[in-house]
């Protein structure tokens, strides 16, 4: 379900209306006391499904070629499950943005642990022979809750956590998907080893935990008008003894009225996909939602590449899926102490510099894979790049949360996760054919190429984007200020 990529506390929780209001390059936003039960609560949800879907992930086309399957046919059940999470986004995040957002969460939570939990029973009584219908089905109905909980949980944070805890909250999601990546495919081996079935029931389990700690929120995580309201008081007094502290260092941060978009008529396929294209038009009009879709869109499709390379050069050279566990153990190892370190070295920099340096310095690591020859090198310098990373994506991520309205805010997350999605998604059929047509170092030179029209960007437009910007008179999140002085 993850993480991609957040509304409690003792004060009135608020959300800023606009990028110039949260920046400030010179005053990087306090930490405002130790998280709320319901930061930990969603923490955990999310290193348990993490740390779930890793281990079944890592084994699912083991088990399919096992029982006999062709690559074609695991490729196949890849890129369904893929393209339905893709297209189920910008729908599910209508309901998710109009109050559904913790029944979506919840129920899509139970239905994979359903699914999930099939496979293990069919494994386990099988004899090792299940049949193929109902495996792929119950994984494509896996994928689909999936990808449900996914759009309605990229609105979370922001119900959930005060303006000042956003990089802490964001960059504890970005640990528990890097510690997943480290502990996970360690697990699902070991435990394939022992059965076919027990990875499923760790990825079973998994689901259950993440469905409970979903219920166990006491935030209602609704951002409609009244509802989230209600909501927020509720969630303040439940946890005002856990964050006393952060009233004052909040109390001059001005709470945005909520944009009011016209719902669809039961049945009007046309009205829901035009509240749905509100993220679009969002995403589009405000120049800090634009940079962080080009510079995550970007990034992601180089690491794919990159990846998809590494997977390349090392079959040829003659080296097995052990030295791929290397590279993915130490880049997981590494991205999880740069994911621990971020929240304090964000509060320390200037967001504009951090995210800036970091777009350099990725530059130069992805050329020398160009050069790399063996597991170890390309682990170093995967593990350099995730090491680097958390600090820009952790002030990109909060700072994309706390310029979106809440009622736009699952709509906005799921146009920059379909966008990073889909680069992802073409990257390994472009490192294949570059790999095909220019040699081993052919994808490196390439991206390392794409990751220095990046880093111009970034410097030409973060400085204005970041530090100053504000949407154009005309945008969605100009009208939620308009509408709030009409008020």
């Amino acid at each position: 379900m993850g993480s991609s990529v957040p509304e409690t506390g003792a004060s009135r929780v608020r959300a800023v209306s606009t990028p110039a209001d949260l920046i400030n390059d010179t005053e990087p936003a306090e930490d405002t006391g130790p998280p709320t039960r319901d930061v930990r609560l969603f923490w955990c949800a999310n290193a348990a499904d993490s740390l779930g879907s890793q281990a079944s992930g890592v084994v699912l086309p083991l088990l399919l070629l096992g029982l006999g399957y062709s690559p074609a046919v695991v490729g196949l059940v890849a890129g369904v499950s893929t393209a339905t999470g893709l297209m189920l986004g910008p729908l599910v995040a209508v309901p998710a943005d109009r109050g559904a957002r913790k029944r979506v969460m919840f129920w899509s939570a139970v239905v994979s642990a359903l699914a999930m939990g099939s496979v293990a029973v069919v494994l386990a009584v099988a004899e090792g022979r299940p049949s193929l219908v109902h495996l792929l089905a119950a994984v494509l109905v896996e994928r689909t809750a999936t990808a449900c909980y996914e759009a309605a949980a990229r609105g979370t944070v922001a119900l959930i956590s005060t303006p000042g805890n956003l990089p802490r909250v964001v960059a504890g999601l970005e640990a528990g998907d890097r510690g997943a990546l480290v502990a996970g495919p360690a697990l699902g081996g070991m435990l394939y080893q022992v059965s076919r079935a027990l990875p499923f029931v760790l990825d079973a389990v998994s689901y259950a935990v993440t469905a409970a700690c979903v219920r166990a929120m006491r935030s209602h995580l609704r951002a409609d008008r009244t509802d989230s309201a209600d909501a927020v008081d509720m969630t303040n007094r439940a946890d005002a003894s856990e964050s006393a502290g952060s009233a004052a260092q909040d109390a001059c941060v001005p709470r945005p009225v909520p944009r009011h978009v016209p719902r669809s008529a039961p049945g009007t396929w046309s009205a829901l996909a035009a509240e749905a294209s509100a993220g679009v038009r969002l995403v589009r009009t405000t120049p800090l939602l634009r940079l962080v879709l080009v510079w995550t869109t970007t990034v992601n499709g180089v690491l794919a590449a990159l990846y998809y390379d590494a997977v390349f050069t090392l079959q040829e050279s003659g080296h097995g899926g052990t030295s791929m566990g290397l590279v993915l153990a130490l880049s997981g190892a590494a991205g999880l102490a740069g994911s621990l370190a971020a929240p304090r070295l964000v509060r320390g920099l200037s967001p504009v510099r951090a995210v800036v340096t970091v777009s350099w310095l990725m530059v130069p690591l992805a050329a020398a894979l160009a050069t790399a020859g063996g597991p170890w090198a390309y682990g170093a310098l995967f593990g350099g790049l995730c090491l680097i990373m958390p600090p820009a994506t952790v002030i990109l991520q909060a700072r994309a949360i706390q310029g979106t309205p809440p009622e736009l805010q699952a709509r906005a997350g799921s146009v920059l996760a379909t966008a990073a999605g889909g680069a992802a998604a073409t990257a390994p059929a472009l490192a294949g054919f570059l790999t095909a047509h220019a040699g081993a170092a052919g994808p490196a030179l390439v991206s390392a190429g794409v990751l220095v029209l990046l880093a111009l960007h970034t410097t030409l437009r973060a400085g204005r984007t970041l530090a100053t910007g504000a949407p154009p008179k005309g945008t969605p999140a100009e009208d939620v200020r308009a509408r709030g002085r009409d008020a």
